[in-house]
């Protein structure tokens, strides 16, 4: 009855053992399928795989990409307390194991690691020292130099779902519970190869998941680039905007009190961050290039500032051609001369102010405005047909109002019908009366939809719901704190601090760009002033302006993206108010 009750007794005990391996192992697989760091994941399953086996020590070791090596990943002794790779921040000095000899291109089945790796094989070696089959000589010699006695080894393949060996899981010295050194027991292997099984699928999970995201990362900057290469004048904004943005967040991070004491941002709120600021001009692909880098109010494709120019020269010209035709007549030569050159004055005159107000470089005043009028009323003679040699739309604009018969006599500036050419007024007068900056309504309309495409176009990809933001962020950044901006007219409340981060980004990397036509590349310190212009005038977030300034944002960036007559001293004490002292206590 004893006897029987013994072995009864055991049975109960090794099933019990049984569970709770089985219960342990499905708590380990559950562990590695929710483990998102790579480095926490190889260290997990190392160390829990010389926890269900008492190993003294084990190495973890990963295919590389080109699957010609065993490069070491994790490395574990307690015995003579290593700890390398993973977390610890500490390299391992160790090559990489050839999986294939680089002389003759045979597979290396010398050492045990790389024959598993190859064969997909466990193998279990009660005594290192004993074994035949395998080159120990490298574990002999760092035994020698540590005194350490490297005896039984567990190797074991990791595979993934396709069969493919992605790594190798080694253990060295099992040991029983009073510390001594064991074999790796035929009930122990099993349940570490089980371990080894779900440990190379979250491996492999976690390798897919980010060769997903460094497929999306890299198309995502091949459409920035493009964007960016589309105009010479804005290369490399949708580049530096990104730079801005993450240092500024950053800083706002690294805040330990005041108004972004609590603003912490996870892994997928960087990564949303990121994306975000690279998509956030990727509206632009649609808009016309010429719009985009208009240097000049009659620049389209062209300047037109060059056949304006052609009309004076003819101008000139047939004043020149006047003046010798009253000559031969018999009038005062002199005379003559004398009106000529009070012509050539005024058409010179004329033209010059012309020039001038096509850059656009400042607000065009009303009187101006009306002079700019009163040029375009000048006339001179066309004695050419304007309908030869056109392409077909344009021939159909023609259409619609022809021009008269040459010869013709013309406006020197004309606002004509077939200047509106879909939603853009080209209209020679129209452009030149432009009162700020070089764009007209509709072409500043047409740049600022961008925003709406942009978002537009990234509410049609099925971002996951960690990154469901990236549309609102992306296209946001033209928002104002006053509610005064586009698309939405959101105010600060309305507005999220990764919005406002943006904002600043695309203001900041838009003002100290030196590849704009439009205008001369400013100092840090004027960008810094027009940033507090637009403080003062709530357009961009106040507390955010601070902290750019502060943290030294402005300047990292300057230092590394400017040019060096570009970065000159800001004095922030003149834009940053000082922070009340607290009373000492008493």
């Amino acid at each position: 009855m004893t006897e029987h009750t013994d072995s009864s007794s055991q049975v109960h005990s090794a099933a019990g053992v049984a569970s709770a391996d089985l219960q342990r192992l499905i708590e380990v697989g559950i562990a590695l399928s929710a483990e998102r760091n790579h480095d926490r994941l190889t260290e997990l399953i190392l160390l829990e795989a010389k926890a269900f086996a008492n190993a003294d020590g084990g190495t973890l070791y990963l295919v590389s990409d080109d699957g010609r090596s065993l490069a070491f990943k994790i490395l574990r002794n307690d015995t003579l307390k290593t700890a390398m790779g993973g977390t610890t921040g500490t390299a391992i000095p160790f090559p990489a194991l050839p999986l294939y000899n680089p002389q003759t291109g045979e597979p290396n089945h010398n050492n045990v690691a790389t024959h598993v790796a190859l064969n997909g094989q466990s193998i279990n070696i009660e005594d290192a020292y004993t074994a035949q089959g395998f080159d120990f000589s490298g574990t002999k010699k760092f035994d020698a130099g540590t005194g350490y006695r490297s005896k039984s080894f567990l190797t074991i393949p990791l595979k993934n779902t396709h069969d493919e060996v992605i790594g190798v899981l080694q253990l060295i010295n099992a040991q029983n519970d009073s510390g001594e050194v064991i074999a790796f027991s035929s009930t122990v292997q099993p349940l570490v190869e089980a371990l080894a099984s779900q440990a190379a699928v979250a491996i492999d999970n976690q390798r897919l998941l980010q060769a997903q995201r460094d497929l999306m990362d890299s198309f995502i900057k091949v459409l920035a680039r493009a964007i960016d290469a589309k105009s010479p004048y804005t290369g490399g904004h949708c580049e530096r905007v990104p730079v801005i943005a993450k240092m500024l967040a950053r800083a706002a991070c690294e805040q330990t009190e005041g108004p972004f004491a609590d603003y912490q941002l996870s892994e997928d709120d960087w990564y949303e961050l990121h994306l975000a600021a690279w998509l956030h001009d990727c509206g632009k692909v649609t808009t016309p290039e010429y719009v985009v880098d208009k240097a000049t109010k009659l620049e389209t494709i062209y300047d037109r500032i060059h056949e304006v120019r052609t009309r004076f020269e003819v101008m000139r010209r047939d004043a020149e051609i006047a003046m010798l035709r009253r000559q031969l007549a018999g009038e005062d030569a002199a005379l003559c001369e004398q009106d000529f050159a009070e012509q050539v004055a005024a058409l010179e005159a004329d033209f010059a102010f012309i020039a001038e107000s096509n850059i656009g470089g400042e607000f065009m005043a009303p009187d101006k405005v009306e002079r700019c009028k009163q040029i375009a009323e000048r006339t001179w003679t066309r004695y050419f047909d304007r309908t030869l040699g056109l392409s077909w739309e344009e021939t159909q604009r023609l259409q619609a109002a022809p021009p008269p018969p040459a010869p013709a006599v013309e406006k020197l500036l004309e606002d004509r019908a077939e200047h509106i050419v879909g939603v853009y007024n080209r209209g020679e007068l129209y452009n030149m009366c432009i009162q700020r900056g070089t764009l007209t309504n509709e072409e500043r309309k047409v740049i600022n939809d961008h925003i709406v495409l942009t978002q537009e176009m990234l509410r049609q990809l099925p971002f996951p719901k960690s990154l469901k933001r990236i549309p609102a962020i992306a296209g946001n950044h033209h928002e104002k704190i006053d509610g005064t901006g586009y698309p939405h007219g959101l105010t600060g409340d309305q507005m999220t601090v990764s919005d406002k981060i943006m904002a600043i980004a695309d203001v900041f990397e838009a003002l100290t760009a030196a590849d704009r036509p439009y205008k001369t590349p400013k100092k840090v310190s004027e960008c810094v002033k027009i940033l507090n212009f637009m403080k003062k005038d709530r357009h961009i977030d106040a507390d955010l302006f601070e902290l750019f300034l502060t943290s030294g944002v402005h300047d990292e960036y300057a230092q590394s993206y400017l040019r060096p007559d570009q970065c000159d001293t800001v004095d922030v004490g003149q834009y940053v108010a000082p922070r009340p002292v607290a009373p000492p206590l008493s």
